[in-house]
């Protein structure tokens, strides 16, 4: 894989790490302000895939993708 993709691919990974401490953060919270911190982590969360999602699908667009089955644009 490109390091291109493999940072792309890293970043996608990171917003799953992201959503998954968010989920957990809300699950075990004890007061509001801990639930603002979670709700934004989990917003940024979803921002950066979306970016990471686009950039991906622009480098399959390219013919830059070079991540073996990955390489569709669903």
């Amino acid at each position: 894989m490109k390091k291109c993709d493999r940072a792309i691919q890293q970043t996608l990974e990171l917003v799953q790490e992201m959503l998954q401490l968010a989920d957990y953060g809300d699950a075990v919270r004890e007061d509001d302000g801990c639930g603002i911190l979670y709700s934004v982590i989990r917003d940024s969360a979803f921002k950066i895939q979306k970016l990471a999602e686009a950039e991906k699908k622009a480098h399959i667009r390219k013919g830059w993708w070079d991540g073996g089955d990955e390489a569709t644009l669903s």
